[in-house]
């Protein structure tokens, strides 16, 4: 087994549990194109190529390249590219290669130092949505991380990293995966999520000032949501937003719901509207 860089973050998965549980979340057909971010040393992708139509896995390291390919070059519904996930175009890389483009799903143990970029050029954000969702994505990330991605409002995990992956996802943690299953043992343990992209069926009349509402409401954490929202709009003036929202005006960012998230960013941008009109003057 290579030796596993700290710089790129690597932990080779050795348990066949976790594997097991993975591969049971991506719910494999043969009609599936997998796209896998940093397969390392293969022992997850020998599991998907065994039960996808195909399956594309991107890898950063170069040294590993020429080891996965000894291993998987001859199988013909496999294909290896050397690159970085966050940089490549990959509809241009995989344009010579129709069997396997437009992967429908992506699973992966992906580096934990960067699962903030990789869920974004998955999922797309609040403003700009990815225009053709995935199917579903299934990665083995950090625990604390997964946590947040997956927990309910009013949840002490419940962030602003929770509402923005659930207004573009289902999310569902599926079971932890303890650090020794790994060699070498990371020092945190990590999670299996699974998220079901989908279609926003009532998106916020203004998506980048729900991005902003989000960002400021959890600022601070201890304070009550109308206090982190302070330089936006006026305390008392939102308090009484709240209420006429059917929310509690004491209530903090983390007992909001993604939906409440997006009356509120619809609520403001109409008084936002109004206070235009009543001024009738016109920027240049």
């Amino acid at each position: 087994m290579p030796k596993a860089r700290k710089q790129f973050g690597q932990h080779w998965l050795k348990s066949e549990k976790a594997l097991s549980k993975i591969v049971n979340a991506a719910e494999l057909s043969g009609r599936d194109r997998v796209l896998e971010i940093g397969p390392g040393t293969g022992i997850l992708t020998r599991q998907l190529f065994q039960q996808a139509q195909a399956v594309v896995a991107v890898e950063l390291d170069r040294d590993l390249c020429p080891i996965l390919m000894q291993k998987f070059g001859k199988i013909e519904n496999f294909l290896l590219l050397q690159g970085d996930f966050l940089a490549i175009d990959l509809d241009a890389l995989l344009e010579p290669f129709p069997k396997f483009q437009h992967p429908n799903k992506v699973v992966a143990n992906i580096p934990y130092n960067i699962t903030g970029p990789i869920l974004e050029k998955l999922l797309g954000t609040i403003s700009n949505p990815n225009p053709k969702p995935l199917d579903s994505i299934v990665l083995l990330v950090q625990k604390e991380v997964a946590l947040r991605i997956c927990a309910p409002a009013h949840s002490t995990h419940f962030a602003a990293l929770s509402v923005r992956v659930q207004y573009l996802a289902q999310a569902e943690f599926i079971c932890d995966v303890p650090a020794k299953a790994f060699q070498p043992p990371p020092k945190v343990d990590s999670a299996v999520i699974r998220l079901r992209p989908r279609q926003i069926a009532t998106p916020p009349t203004n998506p980048r000032r729900m991005e902003t509402l989000i960002k400021s409401g959890f600022s601070s954490r201890r304070k009550m949501l109308r206090n982190n929202l302070k330089s936006q709009i006026e305390p008392d003036q939102l308090g009484q937003i709240l209420e006429e929202l059917g929310i509690n005006s004491q209530v903090r960012a983390e007992d909001l719901s993604v939906e409440n998230w997006v009356a509120l960013s619809d609520r403001l941008a109409l008084d936002s509207d109004h206070s235009l009109d009543s001024d009738n003057s016109i920027e240049t």
